[in-house]
């Protein structure tokens, strides 16, 4: 009983040290903060930025299909922390915008590459028919991708979708290098000030957990409403 106390008293004055003291834990919260900022516009330019390329490699024509090839192959082959530090320390180096826009900016373009491909293998997952038919109706190439083909690719790829939105989440955790402080460097900052590894790692492990649980979620559900109309 004695020994249980003791561990229990040195684990709430650990936690007292590393979140109450100093209203350290406010870090965590405005870690969250820029972690959500950051992740939402990332999904969101990546999205738009994954169709334009995917268009570019399905595209007949051989100077955009190269445009999209040589993107994929630079962006997937090289580290998307020495993409960050180039888009902020090199591209934007004299630009003033906020520091979380333009880390954004740099997941958008590392997850725009990923995006492409699972867009890509997406459309061509629709049987050619579903074009043929389309075209059949009167309808124009890009009505018909647009109305036909597109809301078909969707369903199929969401999952894809979904999983890297999640990986999107989890990479964002590298902002630190930038001088962002999100929910790892908020870790971090805890860690250094109060020389207690442990505790704010861990707070950093569940806080990432729940976030992403949450996300799968309510992406599950919106799934399963997208698998209501196969059903029917």
């Amino acid at each position: 009983m004695i020994l249980a106390s003791s561990w229990y008293a040195e684990i709430a004055e650990t936690f007292e040290k590393c979140f109450i003291r100093d209203d350290r834990y406010l870090l965590l919260f405005d870690g969250i903060g820029v972690t959500i900022k950051v992740s939402l516009l990332a999904a969101f330019m990546g999205l738009i930025i994954g169709f334009i390329i995917a268009e570019c490699n399905l595209s007949k024509h051989k100077f955009l299909n190269i445009i999209g090839k040589i993107y994929t192959d630079v962006i997937r082959g090289t580290p998307s922390v020495t993409q960050l530090m180039i888009i902020y320390f090199v591209v934007f180096a004299t630009v003033n915008w906020e520091k979380w826009i333009i880390a954004a900016i740099a997941f958008s373009i590392n997850s725009g590459a990923y995006v492409s491909e699972i867009i890509r293998a997406g459309i061509l997952s629709i049987d050619k028919g579903q074009t043929e038919a389309g075209r059949s109706l009167g309808l124009s190439k890009s009505q018909t991708m647009a109305s036909i083909i597109i809301p078909q690719a969707f369903k199929n790829i969401f999952p894809a979708m979904c999983n890297e939105f999640i990986t999107l989440i989890k990479e964002t955790a590298i902002v630190g290098y930038v001088g962002l402080v999100d929910i790892q460097k908020a870790g971090d900052f805890i860690k250094s000030a109060t020389y207690e590894a442990f505790m704010p790692l861990i707070a950093t492990a569940i806080i990432y957990f729940v976030l992403i649980k949450i996300l799968t979620i309510g992406l599950g559900l919106i799934e399963k409403r997208l698998r209501k109309s196969d059903k029917r």
